[in-house]
């Protein structure tokens, strides 16, 4: 028989670096968490990813149980990690994404705003 889910929250923490700290600690506490199952569990499964902000959302039951899922990181973090550079300018791009090309051409836009040059074209017919 399946648990039944009393909700989720949804939280970015770098990798292996969870702690009873906000904003673990009052996201999990104010729902009845073990906070310090959470941050071994989660810093256990991303030590190999140490230092990225990686979003994660946690399921947690009636019981006081839960389970989470670690995503991939967002574009810009990888923006920032594959040009070597600490920040960018701060603008977000508020476009849409129609299509494969205008999806390419927004991480191409983040990373311009963010100082990182572009190189090549985009495909014609994807």
């Amino acid at each position: 028989m399946a648990k039944e889910i009393a909700g989720q929250i949804k939280l970015q923490i770098k990798g292996g670096a969870a702690n009873p700290s906000p904003p673990v600690g009052p996201a999990l506490g104010s729902k009845g968490i073990n906070i310090m199952d959470f941050c071994k569990q989660f810093n256990a499964r991303t030590q190999n990813k140490a230092g990225k902000v990686l979003p994660v959302v946690i399921s947690y039951y009636a019981d006081k149980s839960f389970d989470f899922i670690v995503k991939t990181s967002p574009v810009p973090v990888q923006l920032l990690e594959a040009a070597k550079i600490k920040g960018g300018s701060g603008e977000p791009n508020r476009k849409k994404v129609a299509s494969v090309t205008s999806a390419m051409r927004m991480v191409a836009g983040t990373a311009r705003s963010m100082g990182i040059t572009v190189k090549g074209q985009f495909p014609e017919n994807v």
